[in-house]
């Protein structure tokens, strides 16, 4: 048997799964740790965690993954790499961690964001960028340099999450053009890194990884890791991306029009144009796709919601003794619209979509004698939907049709009501599919390692579970209220 490594690097957990090469399907798959992996925060709106927490997360999701699969070491052929998004992770020459990372609910650097947007120019920010520099890594960067200057002295590389695990499995610092367009550090006009931002910043230009194609061999499984994953010294690693480029390409999301979601710890859309185009007060974000190249451009836009499958995951630990499963059973039992409870589901940090503000989430017209869990239950799933619903309105404004969401059958898409008030509000037919970003970064270390020939002979087994149609709902006369309270809010 041969088969295909994902990992895939996630603030709540980090997953391997193993792909067969020749059926197409998961062969093994594990997580770790079992409860959350714990986010530090040592001050209000910030989000940190530690690396090496990741990498044995990943040594242990591993060799689980292995044994399901009864998979020896030479089996696996290549080894692909999906991470969280917008981190930074600063190293030394002796590549040791400096500081834990800054993760990408943080939302410490706004401020120097925003100062670069208006002293480097909003024209050239829209223009060269995409994006406004917000609270992505450059500026995460900016605040270890101001605050933490003996810190800031010692680093040799700064890295996204995903590029300094492949760094741990093959010894080499590397990063790509979709990790350095994440961190708002590539200029789209340029194809190239950021000059003018560097120099803003006063960053040394030495700071930045050396750049590697998101598809092809990126490095070599070192003796060191192959000893400590139990998996086979040379093994290539063939891809790397962003958890939600990921996310798309695991969906088969390649082509302009085509559109992803997810749902997990926070909740994204991702739109594929082939127009540089971008939201002028940077509520959604363009990014490098994987796809992309300069004669044949893919950009993914992205809206992202930081409040989402944590605020479920809060709503359970409160509840106490409540599965998943039977809150979105307790959520079929209340009405559509919660009988007037509104939940604005804004409480990780401060959200794009809200132009960078941080209102913290809300429970607006709770009363005691007539809403119960349920109640509760389906007004965070309603408010989460809202949420995305405000954002696509947004991504509209750029000129994606939004009318076909992919979406893996997982998280908060294996929830009746919220695939349904979803699909009736946005007017989307939703289809969900049997993958995840695990196995969509298995997938792509095959089209890397050129086991597969083409994207399409890697997805043609991808197996379609449900289709989600729209239907006529009183759904959109709640969206209208819930959308008064977040004015009111904001």
């Amino acid at each position: 048997m041969e088969y295909l490594l994902g990992i895939d690097l996630g603030s709540s957990s980090v997953k391997a799964a193993l792909l067969d090469i020749t059926s197409g399907a998961c062969a093994g798959s594990a997580f770790y740790p079992k409860k959350e992996q714990d986010i530090m925060a040592p001050q209000s709106g910030y989000a940190e965690q530690n690396p090496d927490q990741w990498y044995k997360s990943a040594k242990d999701a591993i060799k689980d993954a292995i044994y399901e699969a009864s998979a020896r070491p030479d089996d696996i052929k290549a080894i692909g790499i999906a991470y969280q998004m917008h981190g930074l992770v600063c190293v030394d020459r002796n590549k040791e961690i400096l500081r834990p990372a800054i993760i990408w609910c943080d939302s410490r650097s706004v401020p120097y964001g925003e100062e670069a947007f208006e002293k480097i120019g909003k024209d050239f920010c829209l223009s060269h960028l995409m994006n406004s520099p917000g609270n992505f890594t450059a500026s995460k960067l900016a605040w270890v340099k101001e605050h933490e200057p003996d810190i800031y002295k010692k680093i040799y590389k700064i890295m996204l999450p995903g590029d300094w695990l492949a760094m741990k499995l093959t010894g080499e610092i590397k990063t790509t053009s979709s990790g350095l367009s994440e961190g708002i550090l590539w200029d789209f006009l340029k194809e190239g890194h950021s000059s003018e931002l560097m120099s803003y910043f006063d960053f040394s230009e030495s700071l930045l990884p050396s750049l590697t194609p998101t598809f092809g061999r990126q490095g070599s499984l070192s003796k060191e890791a192959a000893t400590d994953l139990g998996l086979a010294e040379g093994t290539p690693i063939s891809y790397r991306a962003g958890d939600q480029p990921n996310n798309a390409l695991s969906l088969n999301v390649l082509e302009p029009g085509e559109v992803a979601a997810t749902a997990g710890t926070s909740g994204v859309v991702y739109g594929i144009t082939d127009k540089k185009r971008f939201d002028p007060h940077s509520r959604v974000n363009t990014f490098v796709h994987v796809t992309h190249n300069e004669n044949n451009p893919r950009l993914g836009v992205l809206l992202c919601i930081n409040g989402t499958g944590i605020l479920n995951a809060w709503i359970k630990r409160l509840l106490g003794d409540c599965s998943y499963l039977e809150m979105n059973k307790l959520a079929e039992n209340a009405p559509c619209g919660s009988d007037g409870l509104i939940v604005l589901p804004f409480g990780n940090g401060a959200e794009r979509v809200l132009e960078n503000k941080n209102i913290g989430a809300q429970l607006i017209g709770l009363d005691f004698n007539r809403h119960s869990r349920a109640h509760i239950c389906r007004a965070a799933q309603e408010g989460i939907v809202f949420s995305f619903v405000y954002g696509m309105e947004v991504m509209a404004e750029t000129g994606l049709d939004l009318k076909n969401i992919r979406a893996g059958y997982a998280n908060m898409f294996m929830s009746e009501i919220f695939c349904s008030t979803l699909a009736d509000i946005s007017g989307a037919t939703i289809e969900l599919y049997d993958t995840d970003g695990a196995l969509g970064a298995a997938r792509g270390a095959g089209i890397g390692a050129e086991i597969f020939n083409s994207p399409k002979n890697a997805f043609e087994k991808l197996e379609k579970k449900q289709v989600i149609e729209p239907k006529k709902s009183d759904i959109k006369l709640f969206y209208d209220e819930w959308k008064k309270a977040l004015n009111k809010a904001l």
